[in-house]
């Protein structure tokens, strides 16, 4: 809400507040949809000031809240600012074949997390952003740096081994800017051939980084190895444990959030425990147990004091974590009963807000 002079004021505005004239009368109350004979009224009572509603004060869900906060607009500006100094940065190496600027990168990464108090926000932002269709490599990549700043924190890394990741995340991904878009995004199934294709990514860009720059090695292992597994399932050398590099397992999880919490053309982007329901189903198997551990619930805890909505369609607000089961957390719902999601294993929450 804000408070603008009775002289701005428009029909069909809603008063935020009570308005009082000089004796603590109330003569408009709050919710009232401001008319002409409204600001007669407020004319006569001499009132000069009057809170109304914005937007945001309409918004029911935590996103809806986020989307129209001011936060969020300053964070979207300055991201829609850098993100083509990013993708110029990179695409002049790769078309070029030019060292990249590790400094410009991080200048980027720091330009844009000033936007955000703390990680919980960034993400949510993040959260919000829409790629162009054109973009959504590059934004994967922007994205998943930022993503690497606070996962970095989360896991306790030190500054230095955060900057690292943040380096790792940057530019992991670059070989696929030599795979075709229409492979790379495409909405069916691939075919065999076109899927031994897009594995060439991590070869390819670990080729690229090594010929051209000097980057640290974790930053060459995880360009390589960010589709190994834990468990040997991976790609492209079926590594496993301790095999793998530490940085390379760290951009795994990262990877794979990033790709789950942005829409794609045969999907809507998951809600935090649809996201966290994908890694328990794999059994924390395929990546690195202590890593996943904590950044899950992290996440988990930070949709606490949420409302959501069950399979069923019945809704509720989180009140307690269930560290056993991070997607299955206590709800509360609007009976004020109590409904354990863990021992409730036909159900899952379908929306968060």
């Amino acid at each position: 809400m804000k408070s603008i002079a009775r002289m701005e004021l428009r029909p069909g505005m809603i008063v935020a507040e009570d308005v009082l004239n000089y004796k603590n009368e109330i003569i408009v109350k709050a919710n009232t949809k401001i008319t002409p004979t409204v600001i007669e009224k407020l004319a006569r009572q001499s009132i000069l000031v009057v809170t109304i509603k914005e937007d945001i004060d309409f918004a029911t869900t935590h996103f809806e809240k986020i989307r129209l906060s001011e936060g969020f607009k300053k964070f979207e500006s300055t991201y829609r600012i850098y993100f083509p100094v990013y993708k110029s940065l990179v695409m002049s190496a790769v078309t070029s074949r030019t060292p990249i600027n590790l400094n410009q990168l991080l200048e980027v990464y720091h330009n844009i997390m000033i936007c955000a108090k703390s990680g919980e926000l960034l993400l949510d932002y993040l959260y919000n952003m829409l790629p162009g269709e054109d973009d959504m490599t590059h934004a994967h990549c922007l994205n998943s740096a930022l993503i690497a700043g606070v996962f970095g924190t989360w896991l306790g890394l030190s500054n230095e081994d955060i900057d690292l990741l943040i380096q790792c995340a940057f530019v992991y991904d670059i070989g696929k800017l030599s795979i075709p878009y229409q492979i790379l995004w495409k909405p069916e199934r691939l075919t065999a051939e076109e899927y031994r294709l897009v594995m060439r990514h991590t070869s390819i860009g670990y080729d690229f980084l090594k010929n051209y720059g000097s980057f640290d090695q974790h930053v060459l292992n995880a360009t390589l190895q960010h589709h190994e597994r834990c468990d040997g399932s991976g790609y492209p050398k079926a590594l496993q444990g301790d095999e793998i590099d530490r940085f390379a397992k760290y951009i795994a999880i990262i990877d794979t959030y990033e790709a789950m919490t942005s829409p794609r053309s045969y999907r809507q982007k998951l809600n935090p425990f649809q996201i966290i329901a994908n890694y328990e189903n794999e059994g924390f198997v395929k990546y690195d147990f202590v890593a996943i551990k904590s950044i899950l619930s992290h996440i988990a805890a930070s949709q606490l004091g949420f409302n959501v909505q069950l399979s069923n369609g019945l809704i509720g607000e989180v009140i307690l974590i269930n560290e056993k089961a991070l997607s299955r957390p206590l709800i509360k719902m609007n009976d004020n009963s109590l409904m354990d999601l863990s021992s409730q294993k036909q159900l899952s929450i379908v929306s968060v807000f």
